[in-house]
């Protein structure tokens, strides 16, 4: 079998569907991906806007599996795997590994705190270890903001240098660009560093970076990508100003509900709304505001499948 190409562009932590029971929506969810996929983003799965952490692991294998069955492109998808408990995330990532995906987005253990390099270096050197394959790659993945565990510059290279095949890049969503410009400027062989959110994804690519993974690209991925490719071209800065303003107008409503809202609506589908708690969808006047305020965007999803419309 072919070894996984290591991934690079625009990246989407897809939003999971859930039904009205609150179960994970696999038919949803694969017309999402589709949809995404034809919007040329690639996908990171079980990421901070899936509501991964509110997921099982048999959950998620579960949704792999249906992915996969449904022929979804998994060289272009990154499942996020990274559990506190080692054994969840080994077995998360063996599967992620078994059904072809091309890496994993692994978040350190994060519910003990202040544990130190070394207690991080042997979680990650321990599913390493134990999934012991050579298609493995992992794309670290740094959040402090949520987690409250970060992975420090230091703990990064000494990963790369002892797992260089396999530990080959990371999404840093610290919202710290002076921390992206430092794992920018270490210049590991082929290590691939993604920004967190669009808003730095000029910056990055204009460093050396691989892209971005973003949770509006589940809504804006087309134009995310298009500045993707368009970065060295003279309109790439109000490209990117556009983008950032976009941006904003999500991140003035939490996130993940705001998102679900837009897509129920212009899918007509109103279960899309669902989300688990210990988060809530967005009230009826959150809605209708943040949806004027696309309108007067002219804001559009176009190709995005309704409710009952299935690609083949």
């Amino acid at each position: 079998m072919t070894l996984p190409a290591r991934l690079s562009g625009v990246l989407c932590p897809v939003v999971t569907p859930f039904k009205t029971d609150l179960s994970p929506d696999p038919d949803r969810l694969i017309r999402q991906s589709q949809w995404l996929l034809s919007q040329g983003v690639g996908l990171a799965v079980f990421g901070t806007t899936s509501e991964g952490n509110s997921l099982s692991v048999d959950e998620k294998i579960a949704l792999l599996d249906r992915l996969a069955e449904a022929g979804i492109d998994l060289s272009r998808m990154m499942a996020g795997t990274g559990c506190c408990a080692l054994s969840d995330t080994v077995r998360l990532t063996r599967h992620a590994v078994e059904v072809g995906c091309a890496g994993v987005l692994m978040l350190p253990p994060f519910y003990y705190k202040a544990v130190g390099d070394d207690g991080l270096f042997d979680s990650y050197a321990g599913v390493i270890d134990r999934v012991a394959s050579d298609r493995l790659r992992i794309y670290l993945y740094h959040i402090p903001p949520v987690a409250q565990v970060g992975l420090s510059i230091d703990l990064v290279e000494r990963l790369v240098r002892r797992y260089p095949d396999t530990v080959v890049g990371i999404k840093d969503s610290s919202g710290d660009w002076d921390n992206t410009l430092a794992l920018l400027r270490r210049r590991w062989d082929d290590f691939r560093v993604f920004a967190g959110s669009e808003g730095f994804l000029l910056r990055t690519l204009q460093h050396g970076g691989a892209g971005c993974i973003s949770a509006t690209a589940n809504v804006n991925g087309a134009a995310i990508r298009r500045l993707f490719l368009n970065w060295r071209d003279p309109q790439a800065v109000a490209e990117q100003e556009q983008l950032d303003a976009l941006r904003r107008l999500f991140q003035a409503y939490p996130m993940i509900p705001a998102l679900k809202a837009v897509i129920a609506a212009h899918t007509a589908d109103g279960e899309w709304q669902t989300v688990r708690p210990p988060l809530v969808a967005l009230r009826t006047e959150q809605k209708r505001s943040l949806l004027a305020s696309l309108d007067e965007r002219a804001f559009a999803m176009p190709g995005l499948p309704g409710r009952h419309c299935i690609n083949p």
